[in-house]
């Protein structure tokens, strides 16, 4: 397993920006697949981005065209950038990792972050 550090999240009026990090260490970075997932209070926690080892990307359809997922293997970091957010976004946001894994299901990924909480104002 990794470990992972988010950062970043915070209070965003309706139609701004913020960029999400999570910090890897503890294992081989760049042989891990990376997930960004949400959880609002009373919901379950859903996929947003994925990126695999390769650099493949895919996006919630709720968030595709304003969030984009990237890599930085030799920073050991992974972002997303949340672009024209709504008030909708707000949630928790954590960083999860798997070795063999590129799935949407939580269940599926091995290691998890702390979570930082994003809050859009309308």
């Amino acid at each position: 397993q990794v470990l992972l550090v988010e950062s970043g999240g915070g209070l965003v009026q309706a139609g701004g920006s913020l960029r999400l990090s999570c910090a890897a260490s503890g294992g081989t970075f760049s042989s891990y697949a990376m997930g960004w997932f949400r959880q609002a209070p009373g919901n379950e926690r859903d996929i947003v981005a994925r990126i695999n080892w390769s650099g493949d990307t895919l996006y919630a359809d709720s968030v595709r065209g304003r969030f984009t997922i990237s890599r930085d293997n030799a920073k050991n970091t992974v972002y997303l950038q949340m672009n024209s957010l709504k008030p909708d976004d707000t949630a928790v946001y954590y960083c999860a990792a798997d070795r063999f894994y590129f799935g949407s299901s939580t269940e599926g990924y091995s290691s998890w972050g702390q979570g930082t909480q994003v809050t859009v104002s309308s």
